[in-house]
């Protein structure tokens, strides 16, 4: 019995060593690169951080890790940070589970990564997919790019330094595969007769904000409609598979790849 309450009593102090102490001082180098410490740091990389940075770090739903400067993390106290703290406004989340020395060693992983990884060859013209962009694939109309475009759909003025030039091409076929988080599809029909289909702005136990597909936003009670659907595996954006020839599509991705914000 004695035992059982120990136990019990010392499963509080077990949680609250988890993270990183707030004391912390970060030292200006890696305390833990040994070769012991990139394993762990690889195998912790797989579990934590692989599903949305790809098992490679050439990314996926999180931006790419394979390259030789990370913009977010040019030396390793800065990405130990980003790690420990995530990046506010934006998927990537605060490593709060984790220990230091484990911090330290997915820093010390992912390192690895820019140092392997080959400039990425992307075949196609960036300024002729600039121009597919605008006209043929009618993109800007729900995208912003430097502060031009529409806004029912994500933001790709950084696109290329968040997304491998293979996951902008999947996303450009298959939209549905991988949709955006916070992007959700609504279907409403309010009890005048009105059906609209956008994407949600906001929601609370009694009303929903949604911007249509022609970028009108539209608030509603929710005692006012007669049917709300939640279309979670739905994108307002189309497939290009028909709509680009291959020669096209590698020069919008081309294009999008280019786009790296202000650097």
């Amino acid at each position: 019995m004695f035992r059982t309450l120990a136990i019990l009593l010392a499963v509080p102090l077990v949680l609250a060593a988890q993270g990183v102490p707030d004391d912390y001082v970060v030292p200006k180098e890696n305390p833990h690169a040994s070769a012991a410490d990139l394993e762990r740091g690889r195998k912790l990389f797989q579990g934590h951080c692989a599903p949305c940075h790809g098992p490679s770090g050439d990314g996926g739903r999180g931006a790419s890790l394979a390259r030789p400067r990370l913009p977010r993390g040019p030396d390793d106290p800065a990405l130990f940070q980003v790690i420990r703290m995530g990046v506010p406004g934006t998927e990537m989340p605060a490593a709060w589970d984790m220990i230091a020395r484990e911090i330290w060693q997915v820093t010390a992983y992912v390192r690895t990564l820019g140092r392997a990884a080959a400039e990425e060859k992307i075949p196609g013209d960036r300024a002729r997919g600039e121009n597919l962009y605008r006209t043929k694939g009618n993109c800007a109309q729900c995208h912003i790019v430097a502060g031009q475009g529409g806004s029912l759909g994500p933001e790709l003025t950084e696109i290329g330094s968040r997304r491998s030039a293979a996951y902008l091409r999947a996303s450009l076929l298959d939209p549905e595969a991988g949709l955006p988080e916070g992007f959700l599809q609504v279907r409403v029909v309010s009890r005048d007769g009105r059906r609209l289909t956008g994407v949600r702005l906001n929601e609370d136990t009694y009303t929903i904000q949604l911007r249509d597909l022609n970028l009108r936003l539209h608030s509603f009670l929710k005692q006012d409609l007669k049917e709300l659907h939640k279309d979670r595996a739905k994108s307002p954006m189309p497939s290009y598979r028909d709509t680009l020839a291959s020669a096209e599509l590698d020069d919008i991705v081309a294009y999008l790849a280019s786009l790296r914000g202000a650097s």
